[in-house]
């Protein structure tokens, strides 16, 4: 990874986005963000589904890909996280893998609670249950964090 004289970070080659058939995997860095964005955008705006529905869960995997790099992955560039789309009449699946050290969903504190009310952090779980009909978590130790997240469409 290198800074450039414009500020913007440039990486080698070896940290790149890559796309095949419904997957991406992307280097743990918030910098590809807008890449997977626009993956799971257009294909679902190739699927007819509905803008509502799109935000939804555009919004949903924004914020899973970015606790998979900032709370699984701990920023390190050099682990992976992976997101695979899949599409029935029905529904939508989407799945967000990490390469980090798992997670237990259970032992999150709720961001409603009065102490937890102002905290910037926290809300990702929240986020996800309120925007998607059905997320699952599945962690081992040592073993990287996959949220399966599904919203039905028709």
């Amino acid at each position: 990874m290198n800074q450039s004289t414009d500020g913007l970070t440039r990486f080698s080659p070896s940290f790149k986005m890559v796309k095949k058939n419904n997957r991406i995997e992307i280097p743990s860095t918030l910098d590809f963000l807008p890449g997977v964005d626009e993956f799971i955008e257009k294909k679902l705006k190739k699927l007819k589904v509905k803008k509502d529905q799109i935000a939804d869960i555009a919004i949903s995997v924004s914020e899973a890909v970015t606790n998979a790099v900032v709370h699984g992955n701990k920023n390190d560039i050099n682990k992976k996280v992976k997101i695979s789309i899949k599409v029935s009449p029905s529904e939508v699946e989407i799945t967000v893998e990490d390469e980090g050290g798992g997670f237990d969903p259970s032992g999150v504190a709720s961001c409603l609670e009065n102490e937890n009310l102002l905290k910037h952090a926290g809300r990702g779980i929240l986020i996800l249950k309120s925007l998607m009909d059905k997320v699952e978590y599945f962690c081992e130790p040592d073993q990287g964090t996959k949220v399966k997240m599904v919203k039905y469409i028709k």
